[in-house]
């Protein structure tokens, strides 16, 4: 490695101006990046919630819908505002009474449901439904709502997923840069008071602000992104990369002591020794995020790839770039020099190990409601429920269940041979089923009054193509709830008795699946990321004891930061169950293997356990806590920030595991390697010295 390092101080130059000629294309890329606001688009494309919108999409020409409740208009104004949203690009048909009926027939001719389904009297309110030529996320269908929003009167509320999926486009646009803002601002902060140097940190989230632009740039290769992999991508690749700059600058201190006056040479073996130490702490980390590859909700693997190519790109630059920028910015970094404001911590050691059997009680105690609260911590699937009440997608989703008592609204498609009355019978029994507000087929919205010849032959297309036909179904109870998901249930099982290719599709029957489906990947993550990590420490030390107890550390910090949510009744989004652990297992058991080195270390050079075990807590406990504030404060202000609940949920379970698994680690280890030295020692490779 000593030829990597001589080879990058020799080429310093040419590094930085590859290095900054590389981010016009990784910069065009990234501003080319299409970004995925649709979070229920992952699900696996073979479920037939999946099939069927891509079945709506290509044989009915619509791919999404939108309801909009309209608040005092006659019925001359209500055409006004039809026939200006119909003109609107990707807006395929707006339908409401009068483009079903011909205005001078009374609504009272409609089915009573029908009616009161269109119409408020209280209110005077009246409902159109928006059918879209594009899916639900697509850029036709946010263009069309940001016209139709920015066009009709304030008397117009729109509703549905695709309105909540537009707010949500709009709100992160406005709030993604600034999480970079803070990330690194609150990093540069904690990097001030903790370094000896002004400049040097600046130099740092230079490196890795490159690293990060490769990295968001590469992304144009996957074709999209979802957003939250791009709001966390930046923020979590600066607080898990950095620890590699701040390696680099600590062995390049060190070697500047061994080669006084020869600043070059310094640098080529403190990038030696960086990149092999780099190298395999970076391992566990790219481990946890390839864990995620492995949800059959594509997310994990959308979030997964960008994280591990994220860290790759880090190690690279911590090698390559940042040396290049010290040395080039030397005299400036010596001239901005000053003393550590955070003082040494080494001290706590001999405390930590002289108490260590209090500490392992204290694991014992705490581990158990730490895990009872861990798998009993509740989690919601409400995508809509915890966006901002400012937002219109919002107040539009209220005046809909205050005017019209309207929670989930799924479609049914069913083959086009099923005769008229197979269709009637199963609409009729669907009705019956607790919750539901209105069904309705082609056949069930005619009747006497109002005979099959009187709706219109577009109004007739829209209902039925030639393999398929639609039937609505609305229903009483909200999106992601237990009593609209057993509803679902029940419809389906109804639906099949009559047609068993027919298949039910809509945001409630998605998210039904959604919750199934990462209830499975919760445990699949979970136990890819231990078994990985597991491996890569077993290989690292060569031990069978140290992977089961640098784990159980680690873990036991993840317990109690999921657990935490569960004793404060907090409800936590779904994703994070699934993907918190696995990104602090992979981000800070790189505390317990820096310890664990340096025991292992003064184990080999003959030292007892209790002063080999003190020496490794002084000599790593400033690290430890460096890291961890610096994970912490790249992670934190965000959480504080966002108002997308599942960014700062995330955010903020990370921030709290930073500090809760730098806890642990200083306080818990030692306590593990006392109780089990001799164990250790006689399992693992490299703890004692045979030559001895």
């Amino acid at each position: 490695m000593i030829k990597l390092g001589k080879a990058v101080v020799k080429s310093r130059i040419v590094i930085l101006i590859v290095a900054f000629i590389l981010l016009i294309p990784t910069g065009i890329g990234y501003l080319n990046t299409r970004v995925n606001y649709d979070i229920l688009s992952y699900l696996p494309k073979e479920i037939d919630t999946m099939k069927g919108q891509e079945m709506l999409l290509d044989e009915f020409g619509t791919g999404a819908y939108s309801f909009i409740v309209v608040e005092g208009m006659d019925k001359e104004h209500l055409k006004e505002t039809a026939d200006t949203i119909a003109k609107v690009d990707h807006v395929k048909k707006v339908m409401w009474y009068g483009s079903v009926l011909d205005q001078n027939i009374p609504m009272e001719v409609l089915p009573e449901k029908a009616y009161r389904f269109i119409h408020n009297a209280d209110k005077n309110s009246d409902l159109m439904v928006v059918l879209f030529d594009e899916g639900m996320a697509e850029d036709g269908t946010m263009k069309a709502l940001d016209t139709i929003d920015a066009t009709v009167s304030k008397k117009c509320f729109v509703s549905g997923m695709a309105s909540v999926i537009n707010d949500i486009r709009l709100l992160s646009l406005k709030e993604v840069p600034v999480y970079v803002v803070l990330a690194v601002v609150l990093c540069l902060a904690v990097l001030m008071i903790t370094m000896d140097s002004v400049f040097v940190p600046i130099l740092f989230l230079l490196s890795i602000g490159m690293a990060v632009v490769y990295n968001l740039g590469t992304n144009f290769l996957q074709g999209q992104i979802s957003y939250v992999t791009q709001a966390l991508a930046a923020v979590l690749q600066l607080g898990v990369t950095m620890d590699y700059s701040i390696f680099l600058w600590h062995s390049y201190q060190e070697e500047q002591e061994r080669f006084p006056g020869d600043k070059n040479r310094a640098m080529s073996h403190a990038i030696a020794h960086t990149f092999v130490s780099v190298v395999g702490s970076s391992t566990t980390t790219v481990a946890g995020f390839v864990a995620l590859c492995f949800m059959s909700f594509r997310l994990g693997l959308d979030l997964g790839i960008v994280m591990a190519k994220g860290v790759v790109f880090g190690v690279i630059s911590c090698v390559t770039i940042l040396p290049s920028l010290i040395l080039i910015f030397d005299k400036f970094i010596d001239k901005t020099s000053h003393r550590v404001i955070l003082p040494d911590l080494g001290f706590i050691s001999k405390w930590v190990v002289k108490h260590c059997y209090v500490f392992f009680v204290i694991f014992l105690i705490i581990l158990f409601p730490a895990l009872y609260g861990y798998t009993h911590t509740n989690v919601y699937y409400d995508l809509a429920g915890t966006l901002p009440m400012s937002l219109k997608s919002r107040q539009a989703n209220k005046k809909m269940d205050e005017q019209y008592s309207m929670g989930a609204t799924s479609i049914i498609i069913a083959d086009s041979k099923l005769s008229a009355e197979s269709s009637e019978k199963m609409i009729e029994e669907i009705k019956k089923l607790k919750g539901i507000k209105m069904a309705t087929s082609m056949a069930s919205l005619t009747g006497p009054m109002l005979p099959a010849d009187a709706i219109p032959e577009n109004v007739k297309d829209e209902l039925k193509s030639g393999k398929h036909q639609l039937m609505l179904v609305t229903s009483e109870y909200a999106t992601a709830s237990s009593e609209v998901n057993r509803q679902c249930a029940q419809i389906t099982k109804v639906m099949k008795k009559y047609d068993k290719t027919a298949m039910l599709i809509g945001e409630a029957p998605c998210t039904k699946d959604l919750i199934h489906i990462t209830n499975l990947d919760f445990a699949r993550v979970s136990a890819v990321s231990i078994i990985a990590v597991f491996f890569i420490i077993a290989f690292v030390f060569k031990s069978i004891s140290l992977p089961i107890i640098l784990v159980a550390v680690i873990e036991f910090a993840i317990f109690i930061n999921m657990g935490i949510p569960y004793y404060t009744n907090t409800t936590l989004p779904f994703i994070a169950s699934i993907v918190i652990g696995t990104i602090q297992l992979g981000a800070t058991v790189d505390y317990a293997i820096l310890m664990t080195n340096k025991y292992k270390t003064g184990r080999f050079k003959g030292k007892e356990k209790h002063e080999a075990i003190t020496d490794a807590l002084t000599s790593s406990v400033q690290s430890i806590v460096v890291s961890a504030l610096t994970f912490f404060a790249a992670t934190f202000g965000v959480g504080i920030y966002s108002n997308i609940d599942m960014i700062s949920s995330l955010c903020m379970l990370m921030a709290r595991g930073a500090i809760i698994s730098m806890f642990v680690v200083i306080f818990i280890l030692p306590s593990m390697f006392m109780i089990f030295d001799k164990l250790i020692i006689h399992t693992s490779a490299g703890f004692i010295n045979k030559a001895r």
